[in-house]
């Protein structure tokens, strides 16, 4: 069973950052591509990135791109998603969750997700 635990959101100004963290088992980073979407209020999910397992290759739809960065740690067995420039329309809750087609850039089609964090930008 995959289990993951976002961490990390807030309240930011705009233009300000953030981190988020998803920490999950050594087995599920060994085997399962990792992505992030997000969900507004009144709005459907969107994808924001993902990231093989294979080779690190990383994906990002582009109202998030090079604003945006995903990594993980391995030794750590966490995915984080680096948030910078944010705008308040990047306010939503974020999800991590699997990302079965990561390997084919497909950032938008996941699978298990945790309970997600609330990232609130507002001044």
């Amino acid at each position: 069973q995959v289990q993951l635990v976002e961490s990390g959101g807030g309240l930011v100004q705009p233009g300000g950052s953030l981190r988020l963290s998803c920490v999950t088992s050594a087995s599920t980073l060994e085997y399962y591509d990792i992505g992030w979407f997000r969900q507004a209020p009144g709005k459907g999910r969107e994808g924001v990135s993902c990231i093989t397992v294979s080779y690190g290759s990383t994906f990002y739809s582009d109202s998030v791109k090079g604003r945006f960065t995903i990594s993980r740690d391995k030794a750590k067995n966490t995915v984080y998603l680096q948030m910078n420039n944010l705008k308040p329309e990047d306010t939503a809750v974020y999800i991590c969750a699997t990302a079965p087609l990561c390997t084919y850039g497909d950032y938008s089609t996941f699978g298990s997700g945790g309970q997600g964090t609330q990232v609130t930008v507002s001044s």
